[in-house]
């Protein structure tokens, strides 16, 4: 009955923005669009998922995003290589840093106990701050004009063409790609149990025989390689791996995305689905508030409050239903 609602209230919105924009909203390119702009917020939450599952939090992943694609761009610079291999190496340096990072992450929390608020907070200063080392404070250029393809588009320009629509697919293919495996691996595995099963009770799944050290830190795992994979793609967006790359709202967009799309903050209960619908709410009030030419200050607010409703109706759904 809640998804019933929930779908209700959304189609009602998209209807009466669309009327208020001229029909701008519902056209082919502004869908396009919409889809490909939430594509980097949605992958950056779906390891947020996984961590606030387990009733943790990631603060570092706008950090990672920024030191994974500073570290590609120099890996990309200092190889001999060309085409799909360039691409494909590069790739691979960038998950290799994200997943450390989030391996870094889960030690103090699995063997300390110390609390995900603290230790991703340190690693967010300490990513932010290996990246401007690396860079010296200044975007590292790619040498290469193959990463320039992907990130405008001319890997998909048939599939675009095919579809008659303007814009940026590469994301997008990213996006259902990533979706569609993390979907899978939570709903559809014994670890994605074990996942929501130790944030609903982690004593009673330790005592259950879960293996809770190994499976909170293959999450923070996940969380740092799709931080790595959002730093590939702004690398092959701007032709370059910047330290400022992820050091804006992207964090907390991801985590309004999580809270959004119904995911407990007190853990054990989520969805990559959810996930994704509320990146796209997010996604469509804002492109939305730009097609009506609302105030961006307003804009933040607007979003703020969409936050406080979604955490406030979660802890209503408990109290009372």
């Amino acid at each position: 009955m809640r998804v019933l609602a929930a779908t209700a209230v959304f189609v009602a919105f998209i209807a009466v923005v669309d009327v208020a924009a001229h029909g701008a909203f519902l056209s082919r390119g502004n869908i396009a669009s919409v889809l490909s702009q939430i594509s980097y917020d949605f992958i950056l939450a779906i390891g947020e998922t996984f961590v606030i599952i387990t009733a943790g939090i990631d603060l570092s992943i706008g950090s990672l995003v920024s030191l994974c694609g500073v570290v590609m761009a120099i890996v990309a610079n200092s190889l001999h290589l060309s085409g799909v291999l360039l691409i494909a190496v590069t790739l691979l340096s960038g998950l290799g840093v994200g997943a450390l990072a989030g391996y870094v992450n889960a030690l103090p929390v699995v063997k300390l106990n110390l609390p995900p608020f603290i230790t991703t907070l340190a690693m967010m200063q300490i990513a932010l701050g290996a990246s401007y080392i690396l860079s010296h404070g200044r975007p590292v250029a790619l040498v290469s004009p193959v990463f320039g393809n992907l990130g405008y588009g001319g890997f998909f320009s048939g599939l675009t063409g095919l579809l008659h629509v303007q814009g940026n697919l590469f994301p997008i293919v990213w996006m259902l790609v990533v979706g569609l495996f993390f979907s899978t691996l939570l709903t559809r595995t014994r670890f994605g149990r074990y996942v929501l099963a130790i944030g609903g009770n982690e004593e009673a799944s330790r005592l259950a025989g879960v293996d809770v050290a190994r499976t909170k830190t293959l999450v923070y795992v996940i969380s740092g390689v799709c931080a790595a994979i959002v730093g590939f793609l702004y690398l092959a967006l701007f032709s370059s791996g910047s330290p400022q790359t992820g050091t804006g709202n992207e964090m907390l967009a991801a985590i309004a995305a999580v809270v959004v799309g119904g995911t407990s903050l007190m853990g054990g209960r989520g969805t990559i689905v959810g996930t994704f619908f509320g990146a796209l709410l997010i996604g469509s009030l804002n492109n939305a508030m730009n097609l009506l030419h609302i105030d961006s200050y307003l804009q933040m607010v607007v979003l703020g409050v969409v936050i406080l409703l979604a955490v406030a109706l979660d802890e209503l759904r408990k109290r009372y239903f």
